[in-house]
């Protein structure tokens, strides 16, 4: 199942890097968690569009990715130019490069649960040193 899942995660990585949101549900059910927070399919693809509005060149890639049983766990590097206020920070035009460590529980090959950190401070201060 865990290469199963890596393949289906890579996937659905495709789908957000192509902004195919009408897609989305192929890969989220109709109700997750979010970092414990419930949430719709609808209130999961507003996150997305909303980040992926304010910084548009903004790309989800895969540099470790693991897989066991139902779950995943990967560390998504960006490097990206935010144009909107993103993460609750202001743009300064400056292209920031972070990571985000997520793991995700899979349930018939859809996302039900997610736990995101994103080091926010590294932003702040990359956007703050270039603005």
């Amino acid at each position: 199942m865990a290469d199963d899942l890596v393949a289906v995660y890579r996937d659905y990585l495709a789908c957000l890097n192509e902004r195919r949101w009408d897609d989305l549900g192929e890969f989220v059910a109709d109700e997750l968690s979010y970092n414990g927070r419930r949430l719709t399919l609808a209130d999961y693809r507003a996150l997305l569009d909303a980040d992926t509005t304010a910084t548009p060149d903004l790309r989800y890639r895969a540099e470790h990715l693991l897989a066991d049983g139902d779950l995943v766990a990967c560390r998504l590097w960006f490097e990206c130019v935010p144009r909107q206020r993103f993460l609750g920070i202001e743009p300064t035009g400056v292209r920031v490069s972070f990571a985000e460590h997520v793991f995700y529980r899979f349930r018939q090959r859809r996302i039900v649960d997610v736990w995101s950190l994103i080091d926010k401070d590294a932003v702040r201060e990359q956007m703050s040193a270039g603005g």
